[in-house]
């Protein structure tokens, strides 16, 4: 069997699936459970002075008919006494000494930062996340995504933690940045051991328009949250992506955001994450998920002959250019097999109304007819064709070399006719 142990910033887990700081990992029961169901690692609920929550406090974008596609929250930090939280790490702790315990934490002053670094690490927690993400209510109170904001606090915190921290440190950034990078060499500077992103996206999920009041609806009224769940996927696999290709940075990652099953798991490890946190799916159908993630990623390990999982770590980085580095010479056009169109004529909708009329429906048969010469290869018939497999795309011997963008700049390098344009 290959093996699933891994490590990021020398915390040691069982498994590359951790709980993420949320709702799922808000007491010893519930991570327990967790443990129990299959999970590598968890981290804590965010420690810190506990606050009053309110009531509603989840929303859901339901997209083509798929609930909690998009999910959002306005819930805060732990609401439970930090005691209660403490005593409860350590019995989980006690009771599951392989699983990792990473403890997140939220907090304002240099003295309370101490304190509570020296607490956790005292109830058995084995790493440190610093919450500097959160794009809602305390950011307001200058933390959270305030934090992750700003180069300068984040490395000025990330030091305060580090010095006062006997096991790695951590930083969850925020993802309501321009660019992620000058972000993720802070928490290195500030001597972090790793980073985990993303954290939750600023956001409105919806607005009742009977009642004229954004959701969720608290009494009459609702406020800004942070969006997660399988739609915010692409943005995290982008950011982890920019960090993991940085070369300057070279730090671990634990890649959040949208991860539902194996194979989203498998993007986020080939672009550079060592382990993933999973928090809306697991809110969505419950612990027993980790199973599947566990035999899925086993199976595409032994399929793709992998044995460890550092050898999956950023294998897809080297295949992520700059746009002008791409070959501008590649060509390809769409196929479709007739044995598996339904004549639905979908793809030819698509073509004439949102890309370049190239698909067009014949007579006396289903199936509709691809003009080559004007075909781009855009793939929007092949996204929106309902029977899989149907529609390919196929690469052209054009007789065209190689050549980016940046090459014919430079060096004046041809490049093949455009097609495609009216």
């Amino acid at each position: 069997m290959p093996d699933l142990s891994t490590s990021t910033g020398g915390i040691h887990s069982p498994n590359p699936f951790w709980l993420a700081s949320a709702p799922p990992a808000n007491s010893g029961l519930q991570i327990q459970r967790a443990f129990e169901a299959g999970w590598g690692g968890a981290v804590w609920k965010t420690l810190g002075v506990p606050i009053q929550n309110v009531s509603s406090r989840f929303g859901g974008h339901t997209i083509r008919g798929v609930q909690g596609a998009g999910f959002s929250n306005i819930e805060l930090i732990t609401d439970r006494t930090l005691e209660a939280n403490l005593r409860e790490i350590a019995e989980t702790k006690r009771l599951f000494p392989k699983n990792p315990i990473i403890v997140s934490l939220m907090e304002e002053t240099e003295a309370s930062w101490r304190d509570l670094i020296k607490q956790s690490i005292d109830a058995g927690a084995d790493g440190l996340e610093l919450n500097f993400g959160c794009p809602h209510g305390m950011c307001e109170r200058g933390m959270g995504s305030a934090v992750g904001q700003e180069p300068a606090i984040n490395e000025r915190i990330t030091s305060w933690a580090v010095k006062y921290s006997t096991v790695p440190v951590l930083v969850k950034l925020t993802p309501n940045v321009s660019d992620i990078v000058p972000h993720g060499l802070a928490a290195k500077r500030g001597g972090a051991k790793g980073v985990s992103l993303i954290n939750t996206i600023k956001s409105i999920i919806g607005v009742d328009i009977d009642t004229f009041v954004p959701q969720p609806v608290v009494r009459n009224q609702s406020t800004n949250g942070g969006y997660c769940g399988a739609a915010v996927k692409p943005i995290a696999l982008h950011m982890v992506a920019a960090l993991a290709r940085e070369k300057d940075f070279g730090l671990p990652i634990s890649g959040i955001g949208g991860i539902t099953n194996w194979r989203d798991a498998v993007e986020f490890i080939l672009l550079g994450s060592s382990t993933v946190q999973v928090c809306t799916e697991v809110m969505l159908r419950g612990y027993p998920i980790v199973q599947d993630m566990i035999d899925g990623l086993q199976q595409y390990m032994r399929t793709h002959h992998f044995s460890r999982i550092d050898q999956m770590i950023g294998k897809a980085i080297p295949a992520y250019s700059e746009w002008g580095d791409l070959d501008m010479n590649y060509e390809t056009v769409a196929k479709i097999n007739a044995d598996k169109c339904i004549g639905c004529q979908v793809c030819v909708a698509a073509c004439h109304d949102g890309a370049h009329q190239c698909i067009h429906p014949q007579e006396g048969t289903r199936v509709p007819r691809i003009d080559e010469s004007e075909c781009v290869g855009c793939n929007l018939c092949q996204i929106v064709c309902p029977v899989p497999d149907c529609i390919s795309m196929v690469s052209v011997d054009n007789g065209q070399k190689p050549a980016s963008w940046n090459d014919h700049v430079t060096h004046g390098t041809q490049l093949r006719p455009k097609k495609g344009v009216h």
